[in-house]
């Protein structure tokens, strides 16, 4: 059963009253930041308060993951010395341009899986190289960073950054990794927000970055299998089990063909909803 990754929070690693909020915040995914959130004079101060509070555990079925610092940085390789102590899921690593940075945070955090920002053209053009990584467990996308290096200017459909996004789903799912949507900026903006969620998950994303617990509610439904959706499965499921025991190599639903790949998708639908209702329970 694949664990649900909807929502993905960023939190400040310099801030224990944050992270001791996050405790009780309804996220998939934790991402304990040691590198933009946090200035650069209290970056090893951040580290220490980190590891002290995912020591004292609390965070439940979230999954938590530290971004450090890229390690052409000051505070790049002391972050992975730390975090390669720290009780936590997985380490982040900024600015991935190829397989080689999977190869040099492994080394120095050899027993955590490692994720990767992909967040500059270097890194989408190799995009599947990264994903085929042994160590690599998933990709969160930089959007912001990759419009910056693109020169794109900012549009609500995101066009220009299309071809990166697919390229990412589609390195991503060959090599069987996760893959999350870049953060969206507006965070009182409820309904744009709503509207990206949309695109990512239409597009194959598994889940949403966001900056502001605010945002939680409404990626978390996006995200999640909707009671259409698994109605239809559902149907699906039972109308191709009765045409195979007529001896039918295809079912008919709603006007359309359902064949085995369409049940496989139901399939897997009823599985998401089933460990997302197994996580919130926790």
């Amino acid at each position: 059963m694949t664990r649900p990754c909807r929502s993905a929070l960023y939190i400040p690693g310099s801030k224990a009253r944050a992270l001791d909020k996050a405790r009780g915040l309804a996220a998939d995914v934790i991402l304990f930041d040691l590198e933009d959130a946090v200035a650069p004079d209290e970056k090893p101060g951040a580290r220490a308060t980190l590891a002290e509070e995912l020591g004292k555990g609390g965070y439940g079925p979230r999954m938590r993951i530290v971004r450090i610092n890229a390690l052409d940085t000051h505070w790049g390789a002391e972050d992975a010395c730390a975090v390669a102590r720290m009780d936590c899921d997985a380490v982040l690593l900024p600015k991935v341009t190829g397989p080689g940075d999977i190869d040099a945070i492994a080394a120095l955090v050899p027993d955590k899986p490692i994720w990767a920002m992909m967040e500059s053209p270097a890194g989408i053009l190799n995009a599947a190289a990264i994903a085929a990584h042994p160590a690599l467990g998933g990709f969160v996308i930089g959007t912001n960073d990759l419009a910056k290096d693109l020169g794109t200017r900012t549009t609500p459909d995101r066009a220009a950054l299309w071809t990166a996004l697919q390229t990412c789903v589609l390195a991503a799912r060959a090599h069987g990794v996760v893959v999350l949507d870049g953060v969206y900026n507006a965070f009182k903006d409820a309904e744009g927000l709503r509207a990206e969620c949309q695109q990512g998950r239409d597009f194959g994303m598994d889940g949403k970055t966001l900056i502001h617990p605010a945002q939680l509610e409404i990626a978390n439904a996006v995200f999640a299998p909707s009671e259409a959706e698994l109605e239809t499965a559902r149907r699906r499921i039972a109308a191709y089990d009765a045409a195979i025991a007529e001896g039918q190599a295809v079912a008919v639903v709603d006007g359309q063909i359902v064949e085995n790949l369409h049940v496989e998708t139901a399939r897997a639908t009823l599985a998401k909803a089933e460990a997302i209702a197994e996580l919130e329970s926790a």
